[in-house]
């Protein structure tokens, strides 16, 4: 006659403490900024991050007038750039237990750009890492071949790329 084998009691499940209150909502605008048929993008280089491309833009402050005035404010602190007329084309939220980005793509086109006149708070700190413009032509292929944040944005671009530039003057 064999013996049963011994009961083990299961490992006890560990679970992350729970997120109080509900995740802050965070509202961004962010540029499909043309230089010809080409993308201004930001390069970023991050400590401890692979490289990834972002378009330019931020956070709505509760002192910008309306989106369009944040997306403006934001080309200015980031490339020293300033466009011509915006138009929505994308929108896309990203969400985590901290927080939800809510986040509006606007295409418009460079009108003027002086890299010396950078000034956002994201340059104050040098473990925020690098953002160097880079032009990206505004094609399926090219815009597939780089790792652009956020993904939906990515996606959106593989279908849409070569409209952008008919969409604005």
């Amino acid at each position: 006659m064999t013996q049963p084998e011994p009961v083990t009691q299961p490992e006890p499940v560990t679970r992350p403490e729970p997120v109080t209150g509900p995740p802050r909502v965070r509202r961004a605008v962010r540029a499909l900024l043309l230089d010809g048929d080409a993308l201004v993008l930001l390069r970023r280089t991050r400590p401890g991050r692979p490289v990834y491309w972002t378009t330019p833009g931020g956070k709505i402050e509760p002192t910008d007038a309306s989106p369009e005035a944040a997306l403006r404010r934001e080309l200015d602190e980031e490339l020293g750039a300033t466009a011509g007329p915006v138009r929505q084309v994308f929108a896309c939220a990203e969400q985590s237990p901290e927080v939800h980005r809510l986040n509006t793509f606007y295409v418009c086109r460079l009108t003027s750009m002086d890299l010396s006149r950078r000034h956002g708070p994201e340059f104050a700190d040098p473990a925020n890492g690098r953002y160097d413009p880079d032009l990206v032509p505004c094609t399926a292929a090219a815009l597939a071949s780089i790792d652009l944040i956020p993904e939906m944005l990515g996606a959106y671009l593989r279908d849409h790329a070569g409209d952008l530039p008919g969409l604005v003057r």
